[in-house]
């Protein structure tokens, strides 16, 4: 057979630029060798050696010279370059410079890897890029010949917080070992900060899961970081009733000397201004350069960040917050940005000196009600997964940080536990390097944690696992074959994979997104065959009507769908508490409600079958057939605005072009000068509600729309448009305003005519006004609502635009 002259040329090309048929180095008998100093190499080689054996049963033993044979791992500080061989020096001198805390990584030369780095950091981070791009498993430990690595990070600053305290999702089930390996993991992926919190918060003292008393493991939790060479923060918040009377603040200052001489490391402590400890600017910073003299007695380097996070901010709060902030006192660090920041940081970068940093503080634990809130997520998901479930979101988490890193110095995220496993490593890959794809990040992730052997497949799958969260649940046929990606693994996968706790968190999201899917298509059917039989309650009789689509409504439960997958979850949360702690019940597990307790939100109806129930009890009592009729025809007709009219509901996809954009997702990820979509319905009295359900303002169970709306934070105008209106004509609108905030709000028209002045939302669902003539006589317009300063923001549910 001839073999066609075009591809010859091209297979001769690929051999010759290395992409194809890539070698690798077997280091299955390797050793290590290092001519640096060992106080030098921190915990280096012992990560190297502890990590590897972990995967392939081989110990790598060190050398004391260097093999002449080759067959090892070279590991040296960029000063100790010259006490290598001359092939050494030349390979690793010919790729470009590293800075501070970076590395060069060259494999090839008599089957050696050498691992050279800028200073001791560099070094452990040179030694996880190794091991991240390793081929392990039982008895094999190989490598590519083709790498030759140089890198170093841009930002100085890349970490997370592990909170231990009960709040959390995980963290408080930590042992000490625990936290020591996962700290290490996320070295591996380039953090070199650590935060942690003191034993008093806005939190319990203690839990049930606790190993060791909080005190204790912040101990160990500082100590672990100085044996990697890792800095350490710590998140104080301002917990006392009285910064400004002697007596109280002598007893903060004694709290802290405690916790601070207790700390073996200590590089920053990060007051939050509010949320909690909420404090005005003279105040705080009065008593924070009370606090640092404490701080920096023990810890003499160790500066102190504040956030201006405050609940309700006016301008002269941030005028004498940043008034402080310019003044650069010895003991700053540097300004936080992170959840509940009224203002942008590009507002912030240019309200601040040059000099002064920022930091920021992502949160990457949280789906809703948060500082990055998934996109237009779907209802069915707010109310079963909740705020804060299994969440990997590693192209978005990419794209909120390129969206604003090169405002700040990198970033410490905020975490509640490992339910944001994936986005941590995604965000250390991007603080080293925003430029580095998402996916070699998950290969990289799915290599290391997993295995070579499923690399490609479970980076793909955990991609599927974001995707399932783009658009409509009942659209969304794409849920299905990302069950199918991870069954496919689940079938052929040893033991030891299925008992991964990983693997476990990437799992069961995928057959309850799957469960919960395919329950958002059975009820919805529910409901439509319920309103069918409603529909007939003229000529059947209202009672039977009712009953009939009663029984239709009980089918979700007392017909119940996919059982073996509603049990496969269950049994998957047992494992991840018995693995890692994962507290995915409140009865079972003991978690917090609301943090994380997803498991116990998987049955959450998701049709309109709780209101419709309480709707016909209520119809039920009244005393004439007619009255029920009149009843029936408005709860099955609610939505309608009447001839000439419009019905919007800014939860729905379908309405969203209606609301102004301001900026896109991209640019604008917080939404702090956007408009977003908020969950829950609101209850007077409460400022926050744990779970999305139809119950709300003095407890009454209400329609499903009521749950999701259009929303705007702080004074941030919301704008919504409309077209196509009859100019001739008058209108009346009717406005649901539901949501968690209870702001008070005005509404005006691009006109500048006032629909209403300010009122006091929340208290009641419903208003109705009269739109002036003037605002829709050329056939369109623009509503603008406004809340007032210091209020959290504007909320909009349903319109009801109805022609008179």
């Amino acid at each position: 057979m001839r073999f066609p002259l075009r591809l010859f040329i091209l297979l001769c090309l690929t051999l010759r630029s290395g992409l194809a048929f890539s070698q690798f180095i077997d280091l299955s008998k390797g050793q290590i060798y290092s001519p640096t100093d060992k106080a030098a190499l921190l915990r280096s080689i012992e990560v190297l050696q502890n990590e590897v054996t972990k995967r392939t049963g081989i110990k790598l033993p060190v050398a004391k010279k260097l093999p002449k044979a080759g067959n090892a791992i070279l590991i040296a500080l960029e000063t100790d370059l010259g006490k290598l061989p001359e092939p050494y020096r030349s390979a690793a001198s010919a790729l470009p410079e590293t800075k501070s805390e970076g590395f060069k990584l060259v494999t090839g030369l008599s089957n050696t890897i050498v691992i050279i780095g800028k200073d001791a950091r560099g070094i452990l981070y040179g030694v996880g890029k190794f091991l991240r791009k390793a081929e392990m498993s039982q008895g094999k430990l190989q490598v590519s010949d083709r790498l030759a690595i140089s890198t170093s990070p841009k930002y100085p600053m890349r970490g997370h917080q592990l909170g231990y305290r009960p709040k959390t999702n995980a963290y408080d089930a930590f042992t000490v070992a625990g936290f020591d390996q996962y700290i290490r993991e996320l070295a591996l992926f380039g953090a070199n900060t650590i935060e942690i919190l003191p034993p008093r918060t806005d939190d319990d003292a203690t839990s049930r899961h606790m190993k060791i008393p909080a005190a204790q493991m912040i101990v160990e939790q500082s100590r672990i970081c100085k044996s990697y060479g890792l800095d350490v923060s710590i998140w104080y918040p301002n917990m006392g009733k009285n910064y400004v009377h002697p007596d109280s603040i002598a007893k903060e200052l004694a709290e802290r000397d405690q916790v601070f001489a207790s700390l073996p490391k200590l590089d920053g402590v990060f007051v939050p201004a509010g949320d909690p400890g909420e404090l005005e600017p003279d105040v705080l910073f009065a008593w924070l350069e009370k606090e640092a003299v404490v701080l920096q007695k023990y810890h003499p380097k160790a500066k102190i960040w504040v956030s201006p996070q405050v609940f309700r901010p006016t301008q002269k709060w941030f005028d004498a917050f940043f008034s402080h902030a310019n003044k650069e006192y010895p003991w700053f660090g540097g300004v936080v940005f992170g959840p509940w920041v009224k203002i942008p940081v590009q507002k912030i970068r240019e309200m601040l000196k040059p000099s002064i940093p920022i930091r920021h503080y992502p949160d990457i634990t949280h789906n809703y009600s948060a500082q990055y809130p998934v996109p237009h997520w779907d209802l069915a998901w707010a109310m079963t997964l909740g705020r804060e479930s299994i969440n990997p979101r590693p192209f978005d988490e990419k794209a909120i940080h390129n969206a604003l890193d090169q405002y700040g110095i990198g970033s410490v995220s905020y975490s509640e536990g490992t339910n944001d496993d994936v986005n941590k490593f995604v965000w250390s890959d991007q603080d080293w390097d925003p430029e580095m794809p998402v996916m070699e990040t998950l290969r990289d992730y799915s290599r290391l944690f997993f295995g070579p052997g499923y690399q490609e497949a479970a980076a793909q799958a955990i991609v599927d696992l974001e995707k399932n969260w783009r658009g409509e649940v009942i659209t969304n046929e794409g849920i299905e074959i990302t069950l199918r990606q991870w069954q496919m693994m689940e079938k052929h996968a040893p033991l030891t994979l299925l008992q991964n706790p990983r693997f476990q968190m990437g799992l069961i999201r995928a057959y309850f997104d799957a469960y919960t899917r395919q329950r958002v298509i059975y009820e919805t059917e529910l409901e439509q065959q319920a309103r069918r039989a409603l529909a007939s309650a003229a000529t059947s009789g209202v009672v039977k009507a009712m009953r009939n689509a009663e029984a239709v409504l009980e089918k979700a439960w007392k017909e119940p769908i996919l059982n073996d997958y509603q049990q496969k979850c269950a049994d998957l949360a047992d494992s991840l508490f018995k693995s890692i702690g994962a507290q995915l019940t409140i009865q079972k597990h003991g978690a917090m409600s609301g943090r994380g307790n997803f498991m116990d939100l998987i049955n959450m109806p998701l049709n309109d079958a709780p209101y419709l129930l309480d709707q016909f009890k209520r119809i039920g009592k009244l005393s004439s057939e007619a009255e029920m009729l009149r009843e029936i025809d408005q709860l099955l007709h609610r939505t309608d605005p009447g001839p000439g009219g419009f019905y919007d509901h800014f939860g729905d996809p379908e309405s969203w072009y209606r609301v102004v954009p301001n900026l896109s997702w991209e640019e604008d990820p917080g939404s702090l000068q956007s408009p977003r979509i908020g969950f829950g319905v609101g209850l007077v009295g409460e400022e926050w509600v744990d779970e999305i359900q139809a119950t709300g303002f003095k407890g009454q169970v209400t329609p499903r729309a009521w749950m999701k709306q259009a929303k705007t934070l702080y004074d941030q105008p919301l704008r919504i448009r409309y077209d196509n209106l009859d100019p001739d004509a008058t209108y009346r609108i009717r406005i649901s305003y539901t949501g968690r905030f209870r702001s008070r709000m005005r509404m005006t028209t691009d006109d500048g005519l006032t629909i209403h002045d300010f009122i006091q939302t929340g208290e009641q669902p419903t208003f109705e006004f009269n739109v002036p003539k003037a605002a829709t006589a050329d056939g369109k317009v623009e509503f603008e609502w406004t809340c007032g300063e210091g209020e959290r923001g504007s909320q909009v549910t349903e319109i009801w635009l109805m022609k008179q």
